[in-house]
């Protein structure tokens, strides 16, 4: 039987492969990462907006996360997102942090 001499290693074959699939695929892993970050920062405005909003109509910003969520139609994720409100006082802006929760297998 005849046999091409010129045959790549079938090692050689994979590696190329493996190269190529990190190159598609790394695009879409940083991309996911860059998602969460838009959408965790999306979220904070969203609740400082809410509040700025409490401010201006009741003069005063709201006490927790709860009154924005009864009063101004605030819909947040806690499934995804640990969000820490603190309010000072009445007359001076919260505090706001938003924090992705891990996924799970991540």
């Amino acid at each position: 039987m005849y046999r091409d001499q010129k045959r790549f290693p079938v090692f050689l074959i994979l590696t190329v492969l493996a190269v190529v699939a990190f190159l598609l695929f790394e695009p879409l892993v940083a991309s996911g990462k860059e998602n969460t970050e838009e959408t965790t920062r999306s979220l904070k405005e969203a609740i400082q907006r809410s509040a700025l909003q409490c401010y201006v109509v009741e003069g005063v910003y709201p006490p927790d996360l709860d009154y924005l969520k009864e009063n101004y139609g605030l819909t947040v994720n806690s499934k995804d997102y640990y969000i820490d409100y603190e309010i000072f006082a009445e007359n001076l802006p919260p505090e706001i942090r938003v924090i992705p929760r891990k996924k799970d297998g991540k």
